[in-house]
């Protein structure tokens, strides 16, 4: 793994900073982990973005996001806020819920 990061030009203080468990077959989702520089206030451990709409850009990317996010709210999940797509900001979009305990995920 570190000579891929290092070929990619990875620099190497941030060789942890964004790790990811690939499925070994391919068929469930893969789980992505990153550091982020803010501190937490509050009990959430962990932040997981949940993968809706691979492959989708735009209008049709955020309409998934919001079909995905309504579903969830009718399961007791609550909205935070929705980021658009931004190309200069390097963001495709996602919106951001919180579980029914309160804490953050985000649907990506």
């Amino acid at each position: 793994m570190d000579a891929a990061l290092e070929a990619f030009g990875v620099p190497r203080d941030q060789w942890n900073s964004r790790p990811a468990i690939l499925p070994v077959d391919g068929t469930h989702p893969r789980v992505f982990f990153q550091r982020v520089p803010e501190d937490k206030t509050v009990k959430n451990r962990l932040h997981l973005d949940v993968r809706v709409a691979p492959g989708l850009e735009g209008d049709e990317r955020m309409s998934a996001l919001e079909t995905e996010a309504n579903r969830l709210q009718t399961l007791g999940a609550t909205r935070a806020y929705r980021v658009e797509p931004d190309k200069a900001a390097m963001t495709s979009g996602f919106i951001t819920m919180h579980d029914p305990e309160g804490n953050e995920f985000c649907l990506d």
